[in-house]
């Protein structure tokens, strides 16, 4: 489904990914995984068009994206939770959620019910603005406005930053739905272990711009994380 072959990224004079390659497929449940500042968030903003590719290919559904503006890639079926979730403040939750409507590539006038079914507390709080809201439901509204693209794939930047734990579980529990019962293919940066463990499938971890190990969740052995994850 998304496949990077020798993906290279600069920073001006500084190169921040070497060499990246990356196969995901259908169904998928990958997470990409480091410490702080190895280039998993810009690995992200590559493939969506928000940083630009110096060299190699991001395959997406055996389309060739590498040169596609930011803008053309969400409609291609890809949605995008950013580190930080990026709602906009001063729009209610309704009219947040709708701003995912116009990336679809139908005429949908309304957001699906399942959204509200994924996260009741967004029904909840329709009319409120999205900066009235709590880190947590933030972050439920900036994962249900990716989903009302109703994406091929589901990308998110750590999205259990600063949530309080019982968000954590409940968002855990969504994606676990999403992947596991409904097939949704799935790339999320993720620093929690026990979160990581329970959602996915798969690991690549990145150090200093290169990927360093990769293999199932249940290889995320206690060596691999003291030498790659540990600080």
């Amino acid at each position: 489904m998304l496949e990077l072959k020798s993906i290279n990224q600069f920073y001006g004079e500084s190169h921040t990914l070497w060499d990246i390659d990356l196969s995901i497929q259908q169904g998928d449940c990958v997470c990409l995984m480091g410490r702080n500042g190895v280039g998993k968030t810009t690995l992200l903003k590559t493939i969506m068009g928000l940083l630009p590719v110096k060299s190699g290919t991001i395959l997406f559904g055996g389309q060739d994206i590498s040169r596609k503006d930011s803008a053309s890639r969400a409609p291609l079926g890809i949605g995008y939770v950013p580190q930080g979730r990026e709602i906009f403040p001063q729009l209610t939750v309704e009219e947040n959620l709708k701003l995912g409507l116009t990336l679809r590539g139908n005429k949908l006038k309304t957001v699906p019910d399942r959204i509200y079914e994924l996260f009741p507390v967004l029904k909840d709080m329709l009319r409120r603005r999205g900066g009235d809201l709590s880190g947590g439901q933030q972050q439920q509204l900036a994962i249900g406005r990716a989903l009302v693209l109703n994406p091929k794939i589901l990308i998110l930047d750590e999205p259990t930053e600063g949530i309080q734990p019982n968000i954590v579980q409940q968002i855990a529990s969504v994606i676990e739905r999403l992947n596991k019962d409904e097939n949704l293919t799935v790339l999320i940066v993720e620093q929690k272990l026990p979160f990581a463990r329970r959602v996915g499938k798969k690991f690549v971890i990145l150090d200093r711009g290169r990927r360093v190990s990769s293999g199932k969740m249940e290889e995320l052995n206690d060596k691999v994380v003291s030498d790659h994850l540990t600080v």
